[in-house]
Order: C-alpha cells, then structure tokens, then sequence
C-alpha cells in the first residue's frame, strides 16, 4: 500500500491522476448534456429524464459518491501541482506564447478550475438543494432561468468550463501517452470541437428556455 501511494503521489503519479480525473468528468459533461437536451422536447420529456435518473436509486447514490471522490481528487491534486509549479518558477514567464501548449486555456487552468467548482456548488444549491414537494425540476429551472443574471452567468461560466475542456482534455491525452505527431492534431481538433460542444449545448438551453416560457 505504501508503494501505490508513493506512486500515485510521484509528478507522474499526480499528472496521471488529473488526467483520468478529468477524462472521467469530461464523459460526465457530455452524458449530462446529452440529458438536458431532453428540454426541447419540453416539459414532460425533461421531467420524466429526472425521474428516471432518481428512479436508478442506490446506483444514483454511488454515481454520485465517486463523482464527489473524483472531485477531490482532481482539486487537490491539481491545487498541489499548481502549487509546485510556482515553488519551481516564482518569477513566472517574462512573456506568454502559445508554443508548447502555453494558450489562454492552459494558463487559466487552475482559476477557471476554481470557478467552475464555485458554480457547481451555487448550480446545486439552486437545482438540487432545493424544495422540489411541489415543483416539477423543469418547473425549478424555469424559475432560475427566469432572472437574467442567472442566464449571464450561467451563459458565462459555460464558456469558462469549454476553455478548461479545451485545454484538459488534449492535456490528458498528452499525459497518458498520446502526445505524438501522427495523433496530437487530431487530438488538439477533438478538444476544440468538444469545447464548442459544451459551450455552445450548454449555454443556449437558458436562452430558448427563456424565450420558449
């Protein structure tokens, strides 16, 4: 056990942590965006996907469990590589380029991180947290989508969650060993194209919610 733990907790070890980590929570995204693109079937169509994922019960449960370890895993494992990255360059860089994988996405990692956890926090206080006795969940979050301030940030973080999709996930794959000249194009095209998927899915639901109320 004393191994295992030295080898999870080597650079390596961490790198391979966050990448699994964040692979496992990237296939989350798109299988819950693949979800709530059931509220364009309307109402009903979007109250029977909830009541269908509360009827899987105790697997819900252990879904939900191992999403919250993933979860800390990847904070603090990604708190603890940010923090050794500064130890190891205090002065910074002089000048950001985007060779070498250094873009906007990969040097906002860590604060976009931190955004994104403080909206899922506010996103389940407002959507699961909440009274639902005499609501229907479409019903709650036509509520929440009723106030434009809702909207713009959930619009807003959307695009926050895409940069760090963008950047995370050609990132996992250069960590688990796909960082090769054949492959890495395609890769960097996937990572793109799945940003725009979750900026674009996502964002727009508050919009033809509001329009379609």
């Amino acid at each position: 056990m004393i191994w295992i733990k030295q080898a999870l907790w080597s650079s390596i070890g961490k790198k391979l942590m966050m990448a699994v980590t964040g692979l496992a929570f990237i296939g989350f995204l798109m299988a819950h965006l693949a979800g709530n693109l059931t509220i364009y079937g309307g109402g009903e169509a979007f109250n029977a996907y909830a009541e269908k994922l509360h009827s899987l019960g105790p697997l819900l449960i252990v879904f939900e469990l191992g999403l919250v370890l993933f979860a800390g895993v990847h904070i603090t494992t990604g708190i603890v590589l940010f923090l050794q990255n500064q130890q190891a360059r205090p002065t910074g860089y002089s000048r950001y380029e985007s060779s070498g994988g250094r873009t906007l996405s990969s040097r906002t990692m860590p604060y976009t991180g931190l955004i994104i956890l403080g909206f899922v926090i506010f996103h389940l206080i407002n959507f699961s947290f909440v009274d639902k006795a005499d609501r229907t969940i479409y019903q709650i979050v036509s509520a929440a989508f009723a106030n434009p301030v809702y909207v713009i940030i959930y619009i807003a973080v959307m695009i926050i969650v895409a940069l760090h999709v963008r950047h995370g996930l050609w990132s996992a794959f250069q960590t688990l060993g796909g960082n090769h000249p054949k492959y890495m194009p395609a890769i960097m095209m996937l990572s793109v194209a799945i940003g725009l998927i979750v900026a674009v899915g996502f964002g727009f639901l508050p919009i033809y919610i509001t329009l379609s109320v």
